[in-house]
């Protein structure tokens, strides 16, 4: 599976907060915070919009890093992603994204 391939699916690499990362762009931190904040109703600023990947060494949002539940799970079983894990097809935080994601779990099944 492709390392930029998130526990919960998410395609990690094409994602504009790594892109802001690696390109170290402020503008782009600034934007995605802007987006994230919409999204989310909680405030981001760009100084959280720092991440490499979730399963890349490196930096990670503050939700990445510590919050997320589906990397939370995923880690403390020690699977890679939610792939191998038997619970797959019934678990209820990976619908958390796989609901509005189709192309995540198609990521995970493949």
């Amino acid at each position: 599976m492709n390392d930029y391939i998130a526990c919960c699916g998410l395609d990690c690499g094409p994602c504009e907060a790594r892109l802001a990362t690696i390109r170290d762009d402020d503008a782009l931190r600034a934007k995605v915070a802007a987006e994230w904040t919409a999204l989310n109703h909680v405030e981001i600023t760009p100084s959280m919009i720092n991440c490499t990947g979730c399963r890349i060494p490196g930096a990670k949002t503050p939700y990445s890093d510590t919050l997320c539940p589906i990397r939370r799970c995923a880690r403390s079983r020690n699977h890679p992603t939610c792939a191998p894990c038997p619970d797959l097809p019934t678990c209820p935080k990976l619908a958390m994204v796989v609901s509005n994601n189709p192309a995540a779990l198609r990521n995970l099944q493949s």
